[in-house]
This record gives C-alpha cells, structure tokens and sequence, in this order.
C-alpha cells in the first residue's frame, strides 16, 4: 500500500509498504482522509522526541471499514468510521475509571517516541482496535469527520473546567485548537469570549465563529486589557491553546481572582510559571489531555453544525502531495491551517 513515511527529519517519502492485517479485536480501514495536525508538524523536525523516523505519522483521520477482525462485534465491513488517537488497553486503573487519556499502557497513532512506535493514517490503510472506534452519519463527509479527533481535545478541555451560564471565557490562542475551544465554551454556557492572537485573520475568524471580543497580542498589554474588558476583575476562565512561557502568563494574568485557567497547548515540554501571582490570587490551573469519552457528543455537534470545522479548512490534497503540504505548514504560510490528505 502507499504511505507517507517520515524516513528522516524533515524528509517524507511515498513508499510502497506491506498493507497490515487486522488483530483479533481490530479492524482494517481504508482511509479516505487525514489531517495534519500540529503534533505532526512539530513532530517532523524532530523537536518533540516524538516523531522518531522511520514513522508513518497522521492521527486525525476517518474512513471505510476493509476488514474486520475475528473478535470483532457491532462494527462490519464497508461502515464509515472514525477513530480516538489514543490507544488505550481497556484494562488498566485508568482505563476502568473512563479516563483513557491517562491510559498507563497508552499509545497515540502515528507516533514513535522510544517506548513504542505505532503506524498511523498517512496511508492506504490502518488497523486500530474496535474499542477506539466509531460509527459516521452518512451525510457527514470525511474531511470533516477528520476534524472529530481535535474537536474532541477542545471540548474535553471545556468539559474539565468549571464554567458556568454566563461566564466570561479568554481563549489564548486563535489556531485550530483555539477556534474550536472557543466554540465549545459558547455552548458550554459562555456569554463573552475574547480571543487572543497575533494574527489579524485569525482574529477574524474566531469573531466569525463565536468570539465576542479580540485581542491582537502584538504591541498590546493582554492582561490589561481584559481586565478592562470585565470590569477591572479579570475572566472567569482561561483556555491556553498554544503552550508557550508568554502566552502562559498572559492566560493566568487575564484570569480574575478565583478563576481557572486550563492548559490546552503543549508547544513547549518547560516554561517559567508566575507562581506568586497564581498563589496569592487562588487560581486552578488544570491541565487536559487528549480526550475521554467525548467522540460520540462531538461527532453529534459537527452532524448538527453546533461546531464548524469549514473556515478551519485550509486545503485538500492527495497523499502523493503530502511533503510539499507539511513544508508549507512548517513555514507557517499565511492563512494555512488545516491541510487534509486523501490516501
């Protein structure tokens, strides 16, 4: 089968590679579309330590079930599906309580970071357990049903902060994750939420999918300004969508006295934490992980278009275009955000 294999970083080849087979609790799918995601973008330079070549990258994906293995119930051959980028084993504390995000034995598609190495959906295609699998509307294409995996990551964070009707929300932020956050907070109960970037056009869509102020972070004082906008206290709650020391701060000093701020980005593994000001002022601050359950509920709101994924699409193209795709996005092309693959 075809794949775009990461032989070395910063190279990706289209190779011929043995199709696998299905596991006795998996099933084999054909892949009709797969995102890009960040991680990956990130991941192909190496600077993550997760993305060792040689690798089959790619995690955000949906498409036709090939295969289905001999354990297999409830799911049959020719059924559209998506799936969680985590492999959880089902059987651990964690698993057992619902958290599989926390799985002790977890693997994420598309990833090789020295414990283990598990092929992902840049490719012809995949063999995913059953466990981690999920049935698709029929009127809901592939390319969107890839976005269900980042939907959910934005809506688990929503689900782990303690928002209430009417609250005010900052969204530190304004890529993928970010815009699809700030949607989840609106239907969380959100009345006002800022959005916070450097980039003017994303600004511009995070106004068109929900934001009800924004903030260019360049030249301007962030945490100032959201406390004019609130009366002088500060939000009710931050989401931090990007990962990074300055926009950390930025989120815990937009953040009223008693707040929460949730941290969603993972750009960088260390950053310089304001711990007086976190202290003194009582703020939570709560890290989310992946997702736990939520695929079914954000499949439900991309069907319903409580959740849009189109202004997010920034271009289709065949797998055979992958590496000049990736270097695009590796050169942070204007406008690009979300770059989906056909197999």
């Amino acid at each position: 089968m075809k794949a775009l294999v990461l032989t070395e970083y910063r190279k990706l080849e289209l190779q011929d590679i043995p199709k696998p087979s299905p596991g006795p609790d998996e099933v084999l799918i054909r892949v009709e579309a797969c995102g890009v995601c960040g991680s990956d973008v990130h991941g192909y330079d190496g600077s993550t330590g997760r993305r060792i070549p040689p690798l089959v990258m790619g995690h955000e994906a949906a498409g036709v079930i090939a295969e289905v293995g001999s354990a297999v119930t409830g799911f049959h051959q020719g059924q559209r599906v998506t799936f969680d980028s985590t492999v959880s084993c089902g059987q651990c504390f964690y698993c057992k309580r619902g958290d599989v995000n926390l799985c002790d034995a977890r693997q994420v598609l598309g990833v090789s970071c020295g414990d283990y190495r598990r092929a992902g959906a840049f490719a012809e295609f995949v063999t995913v357990p059953a466990r981690i699998l999920y049935a698709l509307p029929d009127g809901l294409s592939f390319e969107k049903a890839a976005m269900i995996e980042a939907i959910s990551v934005a809506v688990h964070a929503v689900a782990l902060t303690p928002v209430a009707l009417n609250d005010t929300a900052v969204v530190v932020g304004a890529g993928m994750i970010g815009l699809l956050t700030l949607q989840a907070a609106r239907l969380a109960g959100c009345r006002r939420i800022i959005a916070v970037d450097m980039d003017e056009g994303r600004l511009r869509t995070a106004q068109g999918l929900g934001a009800t102020e924004v903030i260019l972070a360049k030249g301007n004082d962030i945490p100032a300004l959201v406390r004019e906008l609130t009366g002088g206290r500060g939000a009710d709650v931050a989401f931090e969508c990007v990962g990074a020391t300055p926009t950390v701060q930025s989120a815990i000093e937009s953040t009223r006295k008693g707040g929460t701020v949730t941290l969603v980005g993972n750009i960088s593994p260390r950053i310089e934490l304001p711990l007086q000001s976190v202290v003194t002022r009582q703020i939570r601050l709560q890290g989310s992980c992946a997702s736990a359950g939520e695929i079914p509920a954000c499949i439900d709101l991309l069907a319903a278009g409580l959740i849009e994924v189109d202004p997010m699409l920034s271009a289709f193209a065949s797998i055979d275009e992958g590496a000049q795709w990736f270097e695009r996005l590796y050169g942070h092309e204007a406008g690009l955000m979300k770059v989906v693959l056909h197999p």
